[in-house]
């Protein structure tokens, strides 16, 4: 396929974490998301990149997760003196979660503030839709991608020769809390897509509610707490939003009229960095999907409801450590990897009239899939920081509520698109899932390389 377009995979092309993908085309260079990685996945060092950081002319975020945004600090250290280009929500999200990222580094204050200011003076914020003019003939155009606020799928075209390539990024679920869904895949010649879930479905967005409603139920019956690993961007909110609900929806106050109680137990939100996304979000509305927007202005705020607390400090953290049940308690990091949901486990998950639910992925090596994995097993243990603890905790796995697409509705957006790709590559997913997923594609007639 003749294309001005040369494409080097620097991070995420055969697994979920580390996503930044090289594009060089008329003679500029860019990066798409320039990501860390996390669990067992390994980062390819910037010193054996085919450019250095410093010749690098821009980079093009598809979202502020850290998976796609974590390394954008190293680049600037090692001489990237380019421009950020990201929507304007991505942008109000980016500073937050990186200087959140290097709190956990061995970077010191000075250096850290330095690195972050001029981060923020580089970036700049566009709107869906809107194609924007670059050098020597080319352009980019963000489109919603449903997967967190901000989120977005990169068309990159050319016009000599006419060319394009599109970059998915993180794909959402349909009907997701407060986001509106994807927009149709525009027309393009070569696709790179995610493949997370390629050879999974999800739980349909009713069914997951009532999971997480039967799971509260049962906790409460035990007296216990109810953890929650989850995600500071984008999973705090949307669980906020669907606690809310089970409080106040009269369909789901009928089929559960055990929660009558959620009314009077507290939900603690044990995240600072969650919390301070979340006034974001708040700030954020113009971008909520028609139904959030409609249940603000009825005056029930999604992501705000009655013995909703925030703990803001370490003596709160700690007495919170001590406090009894019930109560659900949501504190990061989404993985169990660090933060303070580690303290909670330490402390509840020998407790077998606690409950721990998980409502994200889990990446191999990390402690959240290990407890997944071995929950229920005789002598199953997990290493939290460094210490073993038995796992007698009940385990929920709530699949309905990934912010990732699922291989029905990954194939449903391609096959949105006016016309075919000339060709798909397919990213970000285990070989397992990148491999279905393709034989799917294929049985369509798309050409997956």
């Amino acid at each position: 396929m003749l294309t001005p377009f040369t494409l080097t995979h620097l991070g995420g092309e055969h697994c979920v974490t580390g996503s930044c993908h090289l594009v060089q085309a008329g003679g500029q260079n860019f990066l798409v998301d320039c990501g860390m990685v996390q669990g067992k996945d390994r980062a390819l060092s910037m010193e054996n990149w085919p450019v250095s950081p410093g010749q690098i002319h821009y980079v093009l975020l598809t979202h502020a997760h850290i998976d796609h945004i974590g390394r954008l600090p190293e680049l600037v250290r090692k001489g990237f003196r380019g421009e950020i280009l990201a929507t304007h929500p991505t942008k109000a999200l980016l500073i937050p979660m990186l200087r959140d990222a290097l709190s956990f580094s061995d970077w010191g204050e000075e250096e850290t503030s330095a690195t972050v200011r001029r981060i923020e003076a580089i970036s700049w914020g566009f709107e869906y839709g809107e194609p924007f003019a670059l050098k020597n003939g080319l352009r980019f155009t963000f489109s919603r991608a449903g997967h967190i606020l901000g989120s977005a799928s990169v068309l990159l075209e050319s016009e000599s020769p006419r060319s394009s390539i599109l970059f998915s990024g993180d794909l959402g679920v349909k009907n997701t809390p407060i986001l509106p869904d994807p927009d149709p895949a525009p027309a393009c010649d070569l696709l790179v897509m995610e493949s997370t879930y390629g050879n999974r479905l999800h739980e349909s967005r009713s069914d997951r509610v009532e999971r997480l409603g039967q799971a509260l139920v049962r906790a409460f019956s035990d007296g216990g707490k109810v953890f929650i690993p989850a995600f500071a961007l984008g999973r705090v909110q949307e669980l906020l939003y669907e606690l809310n609900r089970l409080r106040t929806d009269d369909v789901l106050k009928e089929k559960f009229p055990q929660l009558a109680k959620l009314q009077r137990i507290p939900v603690m939100v044990d995240t600072p960095l969650g919390l301070e996304l979340t006034k974001i979000a708040s700030s954020l509305s113009a971008y909520w999907d028609r139904e959030a927007k409609a249940q603000l202005r009825r005056g029930d705020h999604p992501l705000n409801f009655d013995r909703l607390y925030a703990v803001t400090n370490s003596k709160d953290h700690r007495r919170l450590l001590e406090s009894k049940g019930p109560m659900v308690i949501l504190a990061g990091s989404g993985m169990c990897t660090g933060g303070r949901i580690l303290d909670h486990l330490k402390e509840g998950i020998e407790d077998p009239r606690n409950d721990i639910v998980f409502v994200g992925y889990q990446a191999h090596g990390t402690p959240g899939r290990y407890i997944q994995e071995y929950a229920g097993k005789p002598g199953g243990y997990v290493e939290l920081d460094g210490e073993r603890r038995s796992i007698r905790a009940k385990i929920h796995v709530l699949g309905g509520y990934s912010a990732h697409a699922d291989q029905k509705e990954l194939v449903e957006w391609v096959e949105s698109m006016p016309e075919k790709p000339k060709a798909i590559k397919l990213v970000h997913g285990e070989a397992g899932a990148r491999e279905v997923l393709g034989d799917v594609l294929r049985s369509r007639g798309y050409e997956v390389v």
